[in-house]
């Protein structure tokens, strides 16, 4: 199943890794957003104040929201930080940054790849090496290699923008990694640590408990793959068991304690924030909003509204905190929960009826994350790649999921370009994602020669239209005098733009697994 020339070929992994690692240093000295500032507050934080302290200082706005395990990852850091500069560790040093302090952050950063870079090299023993060529280029392994290692948008996000995914998606891919080697414990002890890093991640946990009590729990099969029963073993489930309340206990133990785990809560899910971030993630809700704003101005423009009894916000900026729609009903926290509950809902079932191995794990996952950005609460548009990067293993084995890969990799990160405006990124922005970009089509497109083309004609259309947007959004709009009026127009000509693309490749994918599911349930009667 799995490729078993994972370490030959020479050297040209190390290569890889070192490449782009050379490349992040590279960027060190690019523009960098507030994350950068939250992370600082947070080194402060938890190197002058006790643990009892931590989850309630609010000196700086930007208070500590990551589950305990990140909160010790920055109490170690900061004793590494203060050889770089001691100022940086003050509280009151707000929006702190001199040269020293960017300097150890972003090293920080790029240190910590460590752990993706083997996670990534784990993932490449995995992959089924049926397509493989005689041209190291060609192969799968070396593909997928490149597709992670060289992720346009885990190098703008972590290395321009300024956050710390690398090693978190590498605690995930590890974990991946470890169930497609069926090491099942410990890829349930490294998803259980990644929960307590951070807590977005929870949006993939219905994957992992039910296969995990599937096809790890549960030992044997009929004869016609549904579920024996009898099979049900009590030490696998203990031993899982064991080791979610040791990995929490040890994160959330201290809190308990004190008293102190329902401020932990409100710090970790603050529902008061509002159904969408300040810029909109692609997804369903973006439609929503884009719908509601257009019948507002209808109904503004035919006198159907009282314009005094609409918000301003809700006409010239985008969603920032709490905000009621004007035409539509305002979504609630628990209508998203339903919605999303119930959009998981099939893979799981499909996951639990039909497991289909590892890789019907993988595709639970994925559809996972991708229902959850589709309709959760309050999502930020990076994390569509908690979708994109688990995809990429799925897209060197097969064309139907290469040609999903495509559509949902270009629109994922083309909708994190409003992330980078300051006028020096954007050619950085535009060429990194061109070259990732080309490499990805040019890669699979080779990988899959004889599956005929991965994209049809709306497809590709739809895909080269993303070029006259940008146009648009960065060069012909902030020349008009709606720039002054309706300054939102580019972020929500890009969300709206790209969550047709993300929610197309959402439904194609389900489609797919659920054909898929079909297809072997017949088989199987």
């Amino acid at each position: 199943m799995a490729a078993a020339d994972g370490g030959r070929g020479g050297c040209w992994f190390p290569a890889l890794a070192l490449g782009v690692s050379l490349l992040k240093c590279l960027l060190i000295p690019s523009y960098h957003s507030t994350d950068f500032e939250v992370h600082r507050n947070w080194l402060a934080i938890t190197h002058n104040l006790p643990v009892s302290q931590w989850y309630y200082e609010a000196t700086s706005e930007w208070t500590l929201d990551y589950p305990p395990f990140f909160a010790w990852f920055e109490y170690a850091l900061s004793h590494v930080a203060k050889y770089f500069d001691q100022e940086m560790l003050v509280i009151q040093n707000l929006n702190y940054s001199s040269p020293a302090t960017v300097f150890f952050q972003r090293l920080s950063v790029i240190f910590t790849d460590i752990l993706f870079v083997y996670a990534v090299h784990e993932c490449c023993r995995c992959v089924n090496g049926k397509q493989a060529g005689k041209d190291i280029l060609e192969k799968p392994m070396f593909v997928l290699a490149v597709l992670l290692l060289w992720n346009f948008g885990l190098l703008i996000i972590d290395h321009i923008h300024f956050q710390y995914n690398g090693f978190l998606f590498g605690l995930m891919l590890l974990s991946v990694a470890r169930i497609f080697q069926k090491r099942h414990l410990e890829g349930a002890f490294l998803f259980a640590v990644l929960l307590h890093f951070k807590h977005i991640y929870i949006y993939v946990a219905p994957a992992y408990g039910v296969y995990l009590l599937r096809s790890y729990c549960f030992t044997a099969n009929m004869a016609d793959g549904s579920l024996k029963w009898s099979s049900f073993s009590f030490l696998r489930i203990t031993l899982l068991g064991l080791i979610i309340c040791l990995v929490s206990a040890l994160s959330l133990g201290p809190f308990a304690v004190l008293g102190q785990l329902p401020q932990v809560i409100s710090r970790l899910f603050p529902f008061k924030r509002g159904l969408c971030h300040a810029y909109w993630a692609p997804n369903f809700w973006a439609l929503y909003n884009a719908v509601d704003k257009t019948l507002a101005f209808a109904g503004l423009k035919y006198k159907f509204l009282d314009p005094e009894k609409i918000p301003k916000a809700s006409m010239t900026g985008g969603l920032v905190q709490e905000f009621q729609h004007t035409v539509l009903p305002s979504v609630t926290p628990l209508a998203t929960l339903i919605c999303t509950f119930i959009s998981i809902l099939p893979s799981v079932f499909c996951l639990w009826f039909k497991p289909q191995g590892p890789r019907g794990f993988l595709r639970c996952l994925i559809l996972c994350s991708l229902s959850s950005f589709m309709f959760g609460w309050h999502v930020h548009e990076k994390a569509i790649l908690l979708a994109i990067l688990p995809l990429s293993l799925l897209s060197v084995e097969s064309p139907k999921y290469a040609g999903i890969y495509l559509i949902l990799t270009t629109t994922g990160h083309f909708s994190l370009f409003p992330l980078l405006f300051t006028p020096p990124e954007i050619p950085v922005k535009i060429l990194l994602m061109l070259l990732f970009t080309v490499y990805c089509f040019s890669s699979l497109r080779a990988l899959f020669r004889k599956a005929g083309p991965l994209l049809n004609w709306l497809e590709t259309i739809y895909l080269i239209h993303l070029v006259p947007l940008e146009i648009f959004c960065e060069i012909v709009f902030p020349l008009t005098a709606w720039k002054l009026k309706f300054p939102f127009i580019p972020l929500l000509l890009t969300s709206v733009y790209c969550a047709l693309g993300i929610i197309y490749a959402w439904l194609k994918l389900y489609i797919s697994v659920l054909t898929e599911f079909v297809t072997v349930r017949q088989k199987a009667d």
